[in-house]
């Protein structure tokens, strides 16, 4: 199953009256200004079936002094949010946002490291449905409950710690994926700190899609990623572990299988004050 798919494919799955694929719809709209702006644009119009995932209630976990602005769910309250919006073992997940791929490829992130692979990212999202003319709808939905179980893999994320003891090692490759002038201190709007982790690359996230949200080619984002060494481990970070996983997303698009996230990212790295930081 490919990782994106679009909005014509997804429409003629929805439609088809056939259909053996158990599906479910999750629209992953959010703004980090505005924690209500998300939900708020859900009621006003969304694809038909889809259900609201909040990105402060539903993919972070509980903040603490450290940790990040958005810390990783825990096993059990992914396990209920996504029984509670009907998912299965084998149900095929949809997920949409209209963000360049921010909401939706840190769903898409959260559910591979919770042990469920089957899920697809609607290519150009919510813009890309509307600009088909196809149904939108305002309805709430009510679901049977899901029989899903979180299982997360260590193997995919690495922490302050672990990074802290490892910076200066040349097998490792970090990644930057903020914005220029955020990676080089001049600005920070969300952080009380500026600035980048010692030896990041600077990747912008935005680099994976063009204008219109839809994402580059896996050739292109082989470009992108040509100068990383594939036999050195990859770390990916960005303010709090949500557009880095775009970034993971670009590497898996390009052939990178282990490439590994930091969740909490630069915001748990500047909230140590002995933590060293450039520029």
């Amino acid at each position: 199953m490919s990782i994106m798919i679009g909005a014509e494919e997804l429409h003629q799955q929805l439609s088809s009256g056939s259909r053996d694929t158990e599906i479910v719809i999750f629209d992953c709209r959010f703004s980090l200004a505005d924690f209500e702006l998300g939900r708020s644009q859900f009621m006003e119009g969304h694809i038909p079936d889809a259900q609201h995932l909040d990105m402060e209630l539903h993919m972070a976990g509980m903040k603490a002094p450290h940790g990040g602005r958005h810390p990783l769910p825990s096993a059990e309250q992914f396990t209920k949010v996504m029984q509670q919006m009907g998912v299965n073992s084998s149900t095929k997940v949809i997920a949409y946002d209209d963000n360049r791929l921010a909401g939706a490829a840190r769903l898409w992130w959260l559910l591979q490291y919770f042990g469920h692979p089957q899920i697809q990212i609607l290519d150009g999202g919510f813009k890309a449905w509307k600009a088909q003319g196809f149904a939108i709808s305002q309805q709430n939905e009510n679901f049977t409950r899901g029989k899903f179980q979180a299982s997360p893999s260590a193997r995919k994320t690495q922490d302050y710690l672990w990074l802290s003891e490892r910076l200066g090692d040349t097998n490792l490759q970090l990644i930057d994926s903020r914005e220029a002038p955020r990676y080089n201190g001049l600005e920070e709007p969300i952080d009380p700190v500026a600035g980048h982790i010692p030896g990041a690359l600077n990747f912008p996230w935005h680099g994976v899609t063009n204008d219109q949200g839809f994402v580059l080619a896996d050739n292109l984002q082989q470009q992108r990623w040509r100068d990383l060494d594939r036999a050195k481990e990859t770390l990916v970070y960005c303010g709090s572990g949500v557009t880095a996983c775009v970034n993971l997303l670009s590497l898996k698009l390009a052939g990178f299988e282990n490439a590994k996230l930091y969740p909490g990212s630069w915001s748990d790295w500047c909230s140590y004050t002995d933590s060293p930081k450039n520029p």
